[in-house]
């Protein structure tokens, strides 16, 4: 029973966490606290980085390759990638064995602004995707290009 308690309790802690770190990334990267500045620094100087035009180029080529988009459902549903795969930042490490088992597939991962695709790339790499790869560009930078979004 404490097991269950305690595995709740950090759950719900959890969420806490990642619904407020969401809302911050919404606000932009200035709205960070200056720990979290640092851990999303650290997780993108760790990890490779492609830009906008070099993921539309994989997708045009048709490459085997998986897109992730690691915001929240509800956000996915406003628009995303041709062809993204969704799993929420919160929620990566419980589901992203049963949606891509393969761990050497090459996988671009994004979001709205880069923050938590850059911290879920690494945590991919900690799982043990080394092809994980990190779009550092925002969703918006994607549209601005004249990309395509499915709505």
């Amino acid at each position: 029973m404490k097991k269950e308690v305690t595995a709740c309790l950090v759950s719900i802690a959890f969420m806490v966490f990642a619904a407020s770190a969401a809302r911050a990334e919404g606000a932009g990267p200035a709205a960070l606290p200056p720990v979290v500045k640092e851990m999303v620094a650290k997780a993108k100087a760790s990890v490779q980085k492609v830009s906008v035009a070099e993921v539309k180029a994989v997708l045009d080529r048709k490459e085997k390759a998986f897109l992730l988009d690691v915001r929240d459902g509800e956000e996915y549903a406003t628009g995303h990638l041709p062809g993204a795969l969704n799993i929420s930042r919160g929620t990566l490490e419980m589901h992203v064995f049963g949606k891509i088992p393969d761990r050497e597939a090459k996988i671009y991962v994004y979001c709205k602004t880069s923050i938590r695709s850059a911290l879920a790339t690494q945590t991919l790499h900690e799982l043990g995707y080394p092809n994980a790869i990190l779009l550092d560009a925002s969703l918006e930078d994607w549209s601005r290009a004249g990309y395509p979004v499915i709505q």
